[in-house]
């Protein structure tokens, strides 16, 4: 045989990624209808998720898909956003060609941790769905507090260090009113995410400066998700749930600190702690995520679980901030993905394609 037999019947290598999992703000009026158009096939995983909605008198996720009109009020809810959200999201990691792709590890902004827990596999698919539907449903009487986003670049997508420094004093200056409560909520590659009461939204809003006539924005139906604020939902959660319902992930897990849950080594009770406790009342640091999951798995390609497409421009921030295959802007970071994409968004049909 020779040696141009011997390479064609080798292997083919495949290409290491790490799969990011997308966040509450990502089913939009663009997206109605995604599981409909792209997971006609995945009857199982939306028939579990109605099937434990149906216990709970919820609509259905497959209704919500299906519903001629977009609905900001029904659509963006916590009870339904989340469980749609993560039907849509599963249903894409599960398309994912694994013969072409080694999954290293996986991550996740905001809610999209509980869903990075049930695609590695430390939430098994009841466990997972009651869990993300039991937090999305928590606020169903009403919000607690809200959240505001705000960009810290300039228009290359690179930090203005001194405006974080700067927002992060009057976050503080802020806070000295006692009828004033806002912190940080994610870092979110250029942006900066804010969740506190009412009175402290309206105190920040009026100190930073304008952007683009868009910012600093309230996110619609949004609670003050990751700040002590949300003390309570937390102790709610942790009386409702065990540790039980909790597994040792099957694939890594990079949370919102930056730390990582090992398939061999992971502490299922501090796993339960983690994602009960601290991600819900403490900040979550989806940029320091981005970082780990570069620095620590050197994957060769990012893969964004839809539904939408939004996540992309955080992660491009995060590989900008630290040069990562030599970006230094947001031309590089375009350059880049028009010639070999590092990044590919599974809510973009083009670049779905190479993924499935």
């Amino acid at each position: 045989m020779s040696s141009q037999d011997k390479n064609s019947t080798a292997p083919k290598t495949k290409q290491r990624v790490v799969v990011i999992c997308p966040g509450r703000g990502t089913y939009n009026k663009e997206e109605l209808g995604y599981l409909q158009r792209l997971h006609s096939d995945k009857t199982e995983i939306v028939s579990l998720i109605d099937d434990f909605r149906s216990g709970q008198g919820q609509i259905k996720v497959a209704e919500l898909d299906s519903m001629e009109n977009y609905s900001m009020g029904i659509h963006t809810a916590g009870e339904n956003a989340s469980a749609l959200i993560y039907a849509c999201a599963l249903s894409d990691y599960q398309a994912i060609n694994k013969d072409e792709f080694d999954i290293v590890a996986v991550t996740g902004n905001s809610m999209g941790w509980y869903i990075a827990l049930a695609v590695a596999g430390a939430l098994k698919p009841k466990q997972a769905i009651e869990l993300i539907n039991t937090m999305g449903s928590m606020m169903t009487k009403g919000l607690i507090g809200g959240q505001m986003i705000y960009p810290i670049m300039d228009e290359e997508w690179n930090i203005d260090r001194s405006l974080e420094i700067k927002v992060m004093q009057w976050l503080a200056q802020i806070n000295e009113h006692s009828d004033c409560q806002v912190y940080l909520s994610i870092n979110l590659g250029g942006y900066l995410v804010f969740g506190g009461n009412k009175a402290g939204l309206k105190a920040l809003e009026e100190l930073l400066p304008k952007v683009q006539d868009r910012y600093p924005m309230r996110l619609f139906n949004h609670a003050a998700f990751h700040t002590p604020l949300l003390k309570n939902v937390s102790e709610q959660a942790m009386h409702l749930m065990s540790a039980d319902i909790f597994s040792a992930p099957s694939i890594p897990l990079i949370d919102g600190l930056g730390q990582v849950w090992q398939p061999y080594s992971c502490d299922i009770e501090q796993l339960y702690n983690y994602t009960l406790n601290t991600q819900v009342v403490e900040p979550y640091n989806f940029s320091k995520a981005i970082e780990v999951a570069i620095k620590e798995f050197a994957p060769d390609k990012l893969i964004i679980l839809g539904p939408g497409a939004t996540l992309g421009g955080a992660v491009a921030q995060s590989l900008i901030r630290h040069e990562w295959l030599n970006l230094t802007n947001k031309a590089d970071f375009i350059a880049q993905q028009k010639n070999a994409p590092f990044i590919l968004s599974m809510g973009l049909l083009e670049q779905r394609e190479k993924c499935c």
